[in-house]
């Protein structure tokens, strides 16, 4: 959706590397946006990010205005059954209609090969490879690791809404997820416990408000009762008035 970050060009590095040539989609969308959400405070510099995605090896940038990917009487969305029906599809109702209805706009459009999109947004991800399987596009999807500031926080472009301060506690949920990532590694296979010591962690932090911490199996995204095997610890949390996500794969 632009503002980009050094997460969005390891994306069109990735797509420099497997393709002959990189398309980039620049395009707020607003139908994955609830109407509490912050589609007009979303930060939009398209000046910027051409210039940083040419940087990066891109060959064409797809920047539509809304009518032309959303005409007057606009009626035809595509909507997932299952994996919505967790983590942010909970919190969002209609987020992921909006998020597979673009996707699957901009794939007929552009035509792509591959497609890259980032780990970051796991949810995401899962829904998106569903949808290529499930509707036959014959597209393969690379996801791409999570890209981390340096003191580990996970690039987002809604970081710049951050204050100093409240940038220092959004720290919270990567070091929650590595907290866990030790615990597990010492034996811990309750969920309820490594739940608990997240929710503890960040609720010590100033203006913080949890919308979830789940641990679920990565496939179908329902929650687990047990770890045994290697799980997705997935959270959101509100910092602010700015809502953050992050999540990794933790194995006993």
């Amino acid at each position: 959706m632009g503002y980009f970050h050094e997460g969005h060009l390891a994306l069109m590095r990735e797509g420099r590397r497997t393709a002959d040539s990189v398309v980039v989609s620049i395009f707020v969308n607003p139908t994955q946006f609830g109407p509490l959400e912050d589609f007009d405070a979303y930060p939009r510099n398209l000046e910027r990010d051409l210039e940083m995605a040419e940087g990066a090896g891109v060959d064409i940038i797809f920047a539509p205005d809304r009518k032309d990917l959303y005409p007057e009487k606009y009626d035809t969305f595509i909507v997932a059954e299952k994996l919505p029906q967790h983590l942010c599809g909970l919190s969002r109702p209609g987020h992921f209609r909006g998020v597979l209805t673009i996707v699957a706009k901009l794939f007929h459009i552009v035509s792509p090969h591959t497609a890259v999109f980032g780990q970051k947004d796991y949810q995401q991800l899962a829904i998106i490879r569903k949808m290529v399987a499930d509707l036959n596009f014959d597209i393969r999807i690379i996801g791409f690791p999570t890209v981390r500031e340096s003191d580990g926080l996970a690039m987002s472009s809604r970081n710049i809404n951050l204050s100093d301060s409240q940038r220092h506690s959004a720290l919270c949920l990567y070091c929650s997820l590595f907290e866990a990532r030790d615990a597990i590694a010492k034996g811990e296979n309750d969920p309820r416990k490594i739940i608990s010591s997240a929710e503890a962690m960040i609720r010590s932090r100033p203006e913080t408000s949890i919308d979830y911490i789940r641990l679920c199996d990565p496939d179908t995204l329902d929650d687990v009762s047990l770890i045994d095997r290697p799980v997705l610890m997935a959270l959101a949390v509100k910092v602010g008035k700015t809502r953050l996500i992050d999540n990794m794969i933790l194995s006993p």
